[in-house]
């Protein structure tokens, strides 16, 4: 369910694709912090069967179909919370950083291995 407040009125498919981006944002091995705080994504995960390992996490393969989808990168382009790079790299902005999906609980799950 997309958060109450979503200022840029971003749809459900670039909402899970922006959590997304933030959690693979937080991780060394997938990307790096640009010297003005902005994260540039490089690596992307691939799905083993249903889901795919971020960190500590699962998340489903069905909540990623975004993270490979060059016309949701460009709409958060066009919302300036990122720059895309399709299909290399994502940048996200202090924006997009900071943008608030709500959707974090719904995404990441427990690791059960």
């Amino acid at each position: 369910m997309p958060p109450k407040s979503n200022p840029l009125k971003l749809n459900a498919l670039q909402l899970r694709t922006l959590t997304l981006l933030q959690g693979l944002a937080s991780l060394p091995d997938s990307a790096q912090r640009e010297a003005n705080g902005e994260v540039t994504v490089t690596r992307f995960p691939q799905a083993h069967g249903d889901h795919f390992h971020l960190g500590n996490a699962v998340v489903a393969a069905k909540d990623a179909t975004g993270l490979y989808n060059e016309a949701v990168w460009n709409a958060l382009g066009r919302k300036n919370l990122a720059r895309p790079d399709w299909p290399h790299r994502i940048t996200l902005t202090l924006d997009g950083l900071a943008y608030d999906t709500g959707l974090g609980n719904e995404i990441f799950h427990a690791s059960g291995h």
